[in-house]
């Protein structure tokens, strides 16, 4: 080959290389672009299982973005309130939080669906209606009309049925009690008798200790454990049948969901997927344990009667009717969770509960 030929055409092809590079770099850019936002949390930061929910969020998107796009989480109280962390996304103040939706279910019951209603679906079962039978799609049907995009991202699992001064045997037991719940599960227990209360969970210790509540749900015994309920209400009930499965939500202002890259969305729904199944695989991990050490710190675990469980359950149902005869959001969301919880816990009766049965026999008696 002519060596002045070579040089020219070699000096061609790096010309074009060159200025493929430079075309490139304006277009990876604009496929990622730098933005950074603000979460708040309805969590405080000692709740770090719920709370670190956000910040385990937060770094799978940096991470995925080399940095571009980047979320900063408050927590409840920094920026707003914790029960107002969806007002401030919706209103943009900020354009994401973390929280759970059956917080806002006074403005409409609708929200409570998209986390958790008495005698609804356990975890697994929330995950399977919302990933796959449509209720993602369904709440955020419902969302948008609040100016908000909602994905589920966490899970504590079946909570328990909250801390007691005294024993809790009879329906008649429950009349007149003074108990720390609120939302949906306050409506219900309220038809039986309940005195139902809101108060913030800094208040609940000495609203125990001074009597001025008999009962008070939080969570489980993990974070639970770290309140010492124990030391001024001894009797720890369970299940707690109005959360079976309760669904954190990572929800983002609309219009800036809406105006984020594709990719970007995309990257948004996987983290989110992510958070959710973390949190509740670490609820696994750690209940154990802080259910041993509760116990072995005073409390008495008592689960709650099958005469109560089913008073609270036709209690429930009445509470139900009344809704869905006059708000038809909420029937259509409601009716698709129920078909789906029918054939949920007929499948759960099969393999997975017998199963679980077999081994938990094994663990009482000693084999593993």
């Amino acid at each position: 080959m002519d060596r002045r030929s070579f040089i020219t055409k070699a000096g061609v092809a790096g010309a074009g290389a060159a200025a493929a590079t430079a075309l490139a770099a304006p277009a990876i850019a604009q496929g990622n672009p730098k933005i950074t936002w603000r979460l708040t949390s309805s969590f405080p930061k000692s709740l770090d299982t719920i709370y670190g929910g956000a910040e385990v969020f937060a770094k799978m998107v940096s991470e995925a973005t080399d940095g571009n796009f980047t979320i900063q989480p408050f927590a409840a109280g920094e920026i707003v309130p914790g029960l107002q962390a969806a007002d401030a996304t919706a209103a943009g103040t900020v354009e994401a939080c973390h929280t759970v939706s059956y917080y806002y279910w006074g403005k409409d019951p609708t929200w409570a669906l998209g986390a958790a209603v008495p005698f609804a679906l356990n975890a697994r079962g929330m995950n399977a209606w919302q990933y796959h039978g449509g209720g993602i799609d369904l709440m955020n049907e419902f969302f948008a009309t609040q100016g908000l995009v909602g994905y589920p991202g966490g899970n504590t699992g079946v909570q328990m049925g909250g801390w007691f001064r005294k024993e809790i045997n009879t329906v008649a037991d429950l009349k007149g009690l003074k108990m720390r719940i609120g939302g949906f599960a306050g409506k219900v227990v309220e038809k039986l008798g309940v005195v139902p209360q809101q108060i913030a969970g800094g208040d609940i210790y000495p609203s125990l200790e001074k009597g001025t509540i008999d009962a008070a749900e939080w969570v489980g015994p993990y974070d639970d454990e770290k309140l010492g309920f124990q030391k001024v209400a001894p009797y720890y009930y369970y299940p707690g049948w109005w959360e079976g499965g309760p669904t954190v939500h990572l929800m983002f202002n609309k219009a800036k969901f809406d105006a984020l890259p594709a990719g970007y969305q995309s990257l948004v729904r996987t983290a989110a997927q992510a958070t959710d199944a973390n949190m509740l695989q670490k609820y696994d991990f750690l209940n154990p344990a802080a259910v041993k050490k509760l116990v072995a710190n005073g409390a008495q675990l008592r689960p709650f009667s099958p005469e109560i469980l089913e008073a609270c359950f036709n209690a429930s149902n009445e509470v139900y009717a009344e809704i869905t005869a006059s708000n038809a959001g909420f029937k259509k969301v409601w009716d698709s969770l129920t078909a789906f919880r029918k054939e949920h816990f007929l499948w759960a009766q099969v393999a997975e509960y017998n199963y679980d049965t077999f081994m938990m026999i094994q663990q009482r008696g000693g084999k593993i």
